[in-house]
């Protein structure tokens, strides 16, 4: 079997996307999206894995990455125009439905797939990021803070002050990411700290230090962490962040009252009948799901969820891609029995 990864491109009037694919033409079809600030390489763990088990794998650059189109506003960025760009996907490969694998952002355009073309999903399943039927929007992740680990006072919008201090100050956040990607990708790209569970991530005082990493200009100077990324791998981000900058992939963060809208359009009230996978991070601070509320509405809106932890940090599938394979395919197997090769 050919597991060697090829290249491909769906282009339409209006967006191209750029893919990896990997695995048997043929196969059943399972697409894999990554979230910020990612790439299609993010899957590199998964997509020969399940090649090999027989399935058809493709992973696209998703919008404002890579070597797919880079829109020039922020409003190009918001989950509808993105959620276009995966069904044109899926018409370039010429398919009508496959299983949808998220995470990061990559989770709400899955979640945004099963929740508007259902009919697209033969199945859906996410890394980190939980389904909010309300949508992914500040006030509704907001409201699930862990109040215990972020008080009000000290932490008003808890772990997603980030998220703010994109809205307040984008050119800012842009511009310390772009001035020396090498660490930021550095930076960024750690392993999961069991230790930190039940204290505040760092992303609860964004705003307070002056921006990330503390308000510096660039990011620091920190060794690569090689249980999340080789050297190639790091080489791989820095050249695809390097060409197309980090104005693209910020500018997901700033469409929160579009995404919360979109969301509300959705039909049955946004509630999920197909099979739907969600893999909890143990160690992940941000998208924190093991103390706090975060999930619990995924879980009155899903009709056939199965709930797996990984012993992770936030870049899951890069840290713990046996795990998560495991995790994948025995759900596959088990809940999604007629998507199975052969």
């Amino acid at each position: 079997m050919d597991l060697e990864l090829r290249e491909g491109v769906v282009r339409t009037a209006r967006h191209a996307t750029f893919y990896l694919e990997c695995g048997p033409p043929d196969g059943p079809l399972l697409v894999f999206l990554h979230g910020w600030p990612e790439l299609s390489i993010s899957w590199r763990h998964q997509l020969p894995c399940f090649a090999a088990l027989g399935f058809r794998c493709v992973a696209p650059d998703m919008r404002g990455y890579g070597r797919s189109s880079v829109h020039p506003a922020p409003a190009d960025h918001a989950l509808e125009p993105i959620t276009q760009d995966m069904l044109e996907l899926l018409a370039g490969l010429g398919r009508d439905r496959a299983v949808w694998v998220g995470h990061d952002w990559g989770s709400p355009v899955v979640w945004s797939l099963a929740a508007h073309h259902a009919a697209r999903c033969v199945a859906v399943a996410s890394l980190c990021v939980p389904y909010l039927p309300d949508g992914f929007a500040l006030p509704h992740l907001i409201a699930l803070v862990d109040r215990r680990t972020y008080p009000e006072a000290d932490y008003p919008a808890g772990q997603w002050d980030y998220q703010l201090f994109y809205e307040e100050n984008a050119e800012r956040a842009r511009a310390v990411f772009d001035a020396d990607v090498d660490a930021t990708i550095r930076a960024l790209f750690r392993r999961g700290n069991p230790a930190a569970r039940g204290k505040p991530g760092r992303t609860a005082s964004i705003r307070r230090d002056g921006g990330w990493f503390g308000g510096a200009d660039r990011a620091p100077d920190v060794p690569l962490d090689t249980a999340v990324l080789s050297p190639a791998d790091h080489s791989r981000y820095v050249a695809a962040l390097r060409r197309t900058g980090f104005g693209g992939p910020d500018s997901w963060y700033l469409n929160h009252a579009a995404n919360a809208a979109y969301a509300a359009r959705a039909p049955e009230g946004g509630r999920l009948s197909m099979p739907v996978l969600f893999l909890h991070g143990a160690h992940d601070t941000t998208c924190e799901t093991m103390d706090s509320a975060l999930a619990t509405p995924m879980r009155a809106a899903c009709a056939d969820l199965t709930e797996v932890v990984v012993q992770s940090g936030h870049w899951m599938a890069q840290e713990q891609p046996a795990a998560v394979n495991a995790a994948l395919a025995r759900w596959l197997a088990q809940r999604v029995p007629g998507a199975w090769p052969g």
